[in-house]
């Protein structure tokens, strides 16, 4: 008999899930409008280094997200001052499965107690999600608020984690002004194929077409939990993520450099190539430490189909789907070049005091010259 390699690729599941009533009101802004935010990296101008990861949160086997902090916190405790992280950008689901303020001591402040940057985030579905029996009422997204989008930094109240003070994001969905880079934040709820109403997509069209006035000198990045393409058996790609964006980038005339997701456990690299020979990667990095990781669906698969011209142009470049890992981000530029480095680490699976992080893989966005 001879075997055949699975040519993986972008997946969408043939049964429709309309979970819309799900869909959950957005607090009020805690900063003012058009919700930016200055962050001074640690290195001069011509270089950002950050860590991203998602889905972090651990309800079952605490260990595994523990091990990938850990890792982390040892690539920026081992690194030169040049390659030490400045912050580390968080793509969702920092608890499960609800946003209750009582999950947030063991599943992130805890988890997250040595880890030496700052934690910058955006909110996942089960951030956002509401406990329906839950002994004590509360609001969506009111833990995250607390912990990511206070006034001023302050003592998490719920948390034994003293060191770190919450952070002052200015809304749940918001810009980062951050060096060699514009990062612009979406908030996509609790459905599971997201949903971003026309507030949002207003502010998100005006944002681009800011950061783009920059460009010469800063990249263009966009982040949200929900992944608009996917191969994983679980979830799939999401058609809205993929309308939204696409509808988005058209009106605003400006097209990401790059654009990152969670909410799918696993590491995908996607590459999209647009009519004008712009190629935009889309990166699904949600792998970062929740017990069940989300294997590729089989494409031949009567439950998923792969033909639709939402995936025109876009190719699986890699993947892992069997191990937990982070990213770390490098923005470099200078008079000659001007590049995004994304490099992906694994962690071992072995239960194993030994456990360390190896490179997977390698990807580098050329901004040069433009």
């Amino acid at each position: 008999m001879i075997s055949t390699k699975v040519l993986y690729s972008a997946v969408l599941k043939t049964e429709k899930i309309d979970d819309a009533h799900k869909f959950q009101s957005l607090p009020q802004p805690s900063g003012s409008y058009p919700y930016r935010l200055k962050v001074d990296p640690i290195h001069n101008d011509e270089k950002l280094v950050f860590h991203m990861v998602g889905d972090t949160a651990g309800i079952g086997k605490s260990d595994l997200q523990q091990t990938v902090v850990n890792q982390m916190t040892t690539q920026y405790l081992n690194s030169t001052p040049d390659e030490q992280p400045s912050f580390l950008y968080h793509l969702g689901d920092i608890v499960y499965h609800y946003g209750e303020a009582e999950q947030y001591d063991t599943q992130f402040l805890t988890p997250f107690e040595q880890y030496p940057a700052p934690i910058y985030a955006i909110a996942g579905n089960h951030d956002s999600d509401v406990n329906p029996q839950s002994k004590e009422a509360y609001e969506s997204l009111e833990a995250f608020y607390t912990t990511f989008c206070n006034t001023c930094p302050k003592t998490i109240h719920f948390g034994n984690n003293k060191h770190r003070k919450s952070q002052i994001q200015p809304h749940v969905y918001w810009t980062m002004e951050a060096g060699l880079a514009t990062i612009i934040g979406l908030y996509t709820n609790v459905p599971k194929y997201g949903c971003i109403k026309k507030e949002q997509r207003s502010w998100f069209v005006k944002e681009l077409q800011h950061a783009a006035k920059f460009s010469s000198e800063k990249a263009i990045i966009v982040c949200l939990h929900h992944a608009p393409y996917s191969a994983d058996f679980n979830h799939g790609s999401s058609p809205n993520m993929i309308e939204f964006l696409e509808s988005a980038f058209e009106e605003a005339g400006v097209k990401p450099d790059i654009v990152f997701s969670g909410h799918v456990h696993n590491y995908q690299r996607f590459n999209k190539q647009y009519l004008d020979g712009k190629t935009v990667p889309f990166v699904v990095a949600g792998a970062g430490g929740f017990e069940e990781l989300h294997t590729l669906a089989d494409p031949t698969d009567p439950e998923y189909y792969t033909e639709s011209p939402l995936f025109d142009q876009v190719h699986l470049e890699n993947y892992c789907d069997n191990r937990r890992g982070f990213l770390k981000i490098v923005i470099e530029k200078n008079p000659f070049s001007f590049i995004i480095k994304g490099e992906y680490y694994t962690v071992s699976n072995k239960n194993s005091e030994n456990k360390n992080h190896a490179l997977f893989d390698t990807f580098i966005v050329d901004l040069t010259g433009r």
